[in-house]
């Protein structure tokens, strides 16, 4: 066969031409790949010889083979059935254009410096204002577009410092999508987030990332109906951080725990925990370095009223009422879950006057933000009560 006289026309060709093969070789080898790779694909050398000139009879332009015949050349070849139908000089380029889009890349990572990683821990903020605020509906595209961009910063980054805080950075963003994704009742999506987030917390040199990422699986565990599941990850997952985490996380994680615990109808357990993360709360507002949560006696307070009304206890409503009274209005979902819960404990109560007017504030806050989750505990409790 002639291997440089009539120059390949498509990238198909040139690939056969580099096995120095023929056109009746390379379709007897197919014929074998196929076989022992249980690919349905087949290919006839009168095909082949259309597909390797880019031209069918009388030069008209060929279409693509059949799906199965198209999925049988790459894998022979490791490349797209698109690249190996185009010219060679267009695969050249598109080669041309990647080496100059990872360049790119790395020049963009290798300017990654502590300017760069305040500014984006304050986009990240401002986007944290918008999601409490107004939900989901508004702030979860921002922060899919922040995890593309800090997801290809990391990849390009070879400075060890630098790709640790990137990861760490990484880790929120994805907790925060999975909270998202928690509250439209995307418990896949969620799972995936937070997955993804515990993933790159390994990364980050912090077990503090790590903690939070998991206990944010434990969530959607709970959701899921797996409440056992999650009050066992979560008593793990303390275990494991009872050193190296500020005092805030772990009175987060202990929270996070009796959450589970009462969604669990564990009791006794739920509200030692809860007395735990109480005793475990820093005085005023120091910051601990690690992962992002809010944590006060406001909200500490909501959070324990919250598995008070999962565990039908009546001081729920005291605990949920003060709680809403000290809440910033400016966390729209938290109020609708605490709503929510209030509703829950005022009809354990026997007080249906005061369980449908906190339905109808939630249901307004729920709707507002896009709440899907807060809605459904809604609906479930609404046709509880025959409203």
């Amino acid at each position: 066969m002639d291997n440089g006289e009539v120059p390949a026309r498509t990238v198909l060709e040139r690939r056969i031409r580099e096995r120095r093969l023929t056109f009746e070789e390379f379709v007897e080898f197919a014929e074998t790949f196929a076989r022992q790779h249980n690919e349905p694909g087949t290919l006839s050398v009168r095909h082949l010889q259309r597909l390797a000139a880019g031209r069918g009879e009388h030069g008209r332009p060929i279409g693509r083979p059949r799906a199965a015949t198209a999925r049988l050349l790459e894998r022979i070849f490791g490349v797209s059935i698109d690249e190996l139908l185009s010219p060679p000089d267009a695969a050249s380029r598109v080669e041309t254009d990647s080496a100059a889009e990872l360049r790119r890349m790395r020049r963009a990572s290798q300017h990654v410096d502590t300017s760069v990683l305040a500014l984006l821990r304050d986009q990240l903020t401002a986007t944290r204002r918008l999601d409490r605020q107004f939900g989901a509906i508004v702030a979860h595209d921002e922060v899919l577009a922040k995890i593309t961009q800090v997801t290809r910063l990391l990849e390009h980054s070879l400075s060890a410092t630098t790709r640790e805080q990137l990861a760490a950075h990484l880790s929120e963003l994805h907790a925060l999508a999975g909270w998202q994704a928690l509250d439209t009742a995307d418990l896949n999506s969620a799972w995936h987030h937070y997955s993804t987030a515990a993933t790159a917390a390994a990364q980050s040199d912090d077990p503090a990332f790590s903690a939070h990422s998991t206990a944010g699986q434990a969530f959607v565990l709970i959701d899921l109906g797996s409440t056992d599941e999650a009050a066992n990850l979560l008593g793990a997952v303390r275990d494991k951080t009872q050193r190296g985490t500020g005092r805030r996380m772990r009175s987060w994680l202990a929270a996070a725990h009796g959450e589970a615990l009462a969604a669990d109808q564990r009791r006794a357990d739920s509200l030692r925990a809860f007395d735990q993360a109480r005793s475990l709360l820093p005085d005023g507002h120091v910051t601990d370095d690690g992962p992002y949560v809010v944590l006060d006696e406001t909200h500490l307070g909501r959070w324990r009223g919250h598995a008070l009304a999962r565990l039908g206890e009546p001081s729920a409503v005291d605990v949920l009422a003060s709680a809403l009274d000290r809440l910033d209005g400016t966390f729209a979902r938290a109020e609708a879950s605490l709503r929510v819960d209030l509703a829950t404990a005022y009809a354990t109560l026997g007080e249906p006057t005061e369980a449908h007017q906190e339905i109808s504030r939630a249901k307004a806050l729920a709707g507002g933000i896009g709440s899907a989750r807060q809605q459904r505990r809604l609906q479930a409790l609404a046709g509880a009560q025959g409203a």
